[in-house]
């Protein structure tokens, strides 16, 4: 194609910016498919960058790379149990599932892993590459190349850095200018749509950890904590388990950081200090800390998902599902399938937002924007309520304790004991408003 002035330069199928989840799903969907594709990378390597605490999914890995856990995937540990903490200070109610029959899918296919980011990045890109894309890393995308009104290209930060294509896969990240530059949104992230994670790996003896978790070899267990961890704010901690360390780290919303103040290192030291906690960490070794903005807005802030020449996936495009701690998932999912409307356009020679609606028509199909509909109100209340991460979680634990004492008072006389401690903390009309809010949000 010529470029300003005229000269002749080379142009590719596909450009993808960024080699998260998102980005390699997309490019080792469209390599495979014989076009020719071009995967930035900012980091050194592929998951030099990221901070994610460290859960993916395996039906969606699956998709991307069939019976991937059988070529030498960097699995940690699979998931057997989930549990949830609501915390007090000194204590916590705690739920969660335990099954062996919730490690696998019926074909052998994990259906949950702690991964190490670093390392899974990496392997899936080296996919990527197998299947015929070009990784680039050590390379920032400045901006988007324009031409008789579409994005035709990018602009690295490298010596003759321009380079052209059909077609620009933006999957750079929450932060991502690029969505801007790309006409697919008109303004900033705002704070209250993100959240700061803070995060460490802990090394542990693997028999450690599967003693002090209940865990047989190759078993991982995963912990999400709500409540006084956050100190107020909206968020949670977490602990996951790797093959020879724990994960653990806290997130919570930044407008919630920039009105009290405090700082993420001690929220998450307060985190590890917290008796539930100590413990599972005890003689450990702090391996790597690190910190990273997580999209927290969900539908109602998702930019134009597409438009001439470019698409957007991933963190880029909001598409996290907080309440479920999903958001590799539909990051690999998205990534495909905008690898797949992109074979289509190639077939057709369009590369117009005409065509390239197709991709969310594909994603209204899929799981992605179905579950990101079903919670669009979520988000809003979170931010507008860091009381129900406080407030109800006190109660619960009154509540347990109240119950699990036995101190020769009745049952009966128990019950309405924690029924007037509940109304005079909440007033019933604020129980079934609060009720009915989180109803709407989540229903």
């Amino acid at each position: 194609m010529n470029a300003e002035g005229g000269a002749e330069v080379e142009k590719f199928d596909a450009i993808v910016v960024g080699a998260g989840p998102a980005g390699t799903a997309a490019a080792a969907t469209m390599a495979r498919a014989g076009l020719s594709v071009v995967l930035l990378e900012r980091g050194e390597y592929p998951g030099a960058k990221n901070v994610m605490g460290g859960v993916m999914y395996g039906r969606m890995a699956a998709e991307v790379v069939p019976e991937f856990w059988l070529q030498g995937a960097p699995i940690e540990r699979v998931v057997v149990e989930e549990r949830v903490w609501l915390a007090t200070e000194d204590g916590a109610v705690s739920l969660g599932h335990r099954s062996p029959h919730m490690a696998f899918h019926p074909d052998g296919c994990p259906n949950a892993f702690t991964v190490l980011r670093a390392k899974w990045d990496r392997w899936f890109a080296q996919k990527a590459e197998e299947a015929g894309a070009f990784l680039v890393p050590s390379t920032t995308v400045e901006d988007v190349l324009w031409q008789d009104g579409r994005v035709v290209g990018v602009r690295t930060g490298r010596e003759e850095g321009d380079l052209y294509a059909d077609v620009v896969v933006l999957c750079d990240g929450v932060n991502s200018a690029l969505v801007q530059r790309a006409r697919l949104r008109d303004h900033p992230v705002e704070p209250h749509h993100l959240a700061l994670g803070v995060k460490e790996v802990v090394g542990l003896p693997a028999e450690v950890i599967e003693s002090r978790f209940n865990l047989e070899p190759g078993q991982g267990a995963t912990v999400e904590i709500y409540g006084a961890v956050t100190r107020g704010m909206s968020g949670y901690g977490f602990l996951y388990t790797n093959h020879d360390s724990v994960s653990v780290g806290v997130g919570v919303l930044v407008s919630h950081l920039m009105r009290t103040r405090i700082t993420p290192y001690d929220l998450l030291e307060g985190l590890k200090r917290h008796p539930l906690v100590r413990p599972l960490l005890a003689g450990g070794e702090t391996l790597e800390y690190s910190a990273h903005a997580i999209p927290e807005g969900g539908l109602r802030a998702m930019p134009k998902l597409y438009g001439d020449g470019v698409l957007v996936a991933g963190d880029a495009a909001m598409m996290v599902n907080g309440l479920h701690r999903e958001g590799s998932n539909l990051a690999m999912t998205a990534g495909r399938l905008a690898g797949e409307t992109v074979i289509e356009a190639k077939r057709r020679g369009d590369f117009s937002a005409r065509t390239l609606a197709l991709y969310a028509a594909k994603l209204e199909e899929s799981f992605v924007l179905k579950d990101l509909r079903k919670y669009r109100n979520l988000p809003d209340l979170v931010e507008r309520r860091p009381d129900l991460f406080t407030t109800y979680v006190e109660l619960a634990n009154r509540a347990a304790h109240e119950m699990l004492t036995v101190d020769g008072v009745s049952k009966r006389d128990k019950q309405r004991k924690i029924w007037r401690e509940v109304t005079a903390r909440r007033p019933v009309w604020h129980l079934v408003r609060d009720l009915y809010e989180v109803w709407k949000a989540v229903r």
